[in-house]
């Protein structure tokens, strides 16, 4: 069963290389530089924070589930470490496949809880997108 979610997992990374623009240039055998942008180009800002919030901060973990959280962690860790060192790919791979890690991360570990476990966590994503979602209107003004 552990080999099957090793091999999700890497069914999911390579998806998200797939649809990564600018994989064509990744393969060729000569690295192309990116272009800089011009002087007075406007800094694109992410959406989202870089690090996000920490839906599973503050449960109580059994034994059991701290061990094979910690596993979880660690690989998680060693994989996007080797992303991290990875010069063949463009910042928009390397950030994609950082997300996907992420994600991957958040979902092994939000099936290791139980279920009141994941209600709680559930409740506390609610409540964070509503607050995200107020915050948004508030920032945009009424047309």
């Amino acid at each position: 069963m552990e080999k099957n979610q090793h091999t999700k997992g890497i069914a999911t990374v390579l998806l998200f290389l797939c649809v990564t623009p600018g994989l064509t240039r990744a393969q060729s055998s000569t690295p192309s530089p990116m272009p800089a942008p011009p002087a007075g180009a406007p800094v694109i800002r992410p959406m989202r924070d870089s690090q996000p919030t920490d839906d599973f901060a503050g449960l109580k973990f059994i034994v059991d589930q701290k061990a094979k959280i910690d596993q979880i962690h660690q690989d998680m860790k060693s994989r996007k470490d080797a992303v991290v060192k990875d010069e063949k790919l463009t910042v928009e791979q390397r950030d994609a496949m950082l997300e996907g890690y992420r994600r991957m991360e958040r979902a092994q570990v939000f099936k290791l809880l139980a279920p009141e476990q994941q209600r709680e966590v559930r409740a506390r994503i609610r409540a964070r997108h509503a607050a995200e979602q107020r915050q948004q209107n508030k920032q945009s003004p009424p047309k």
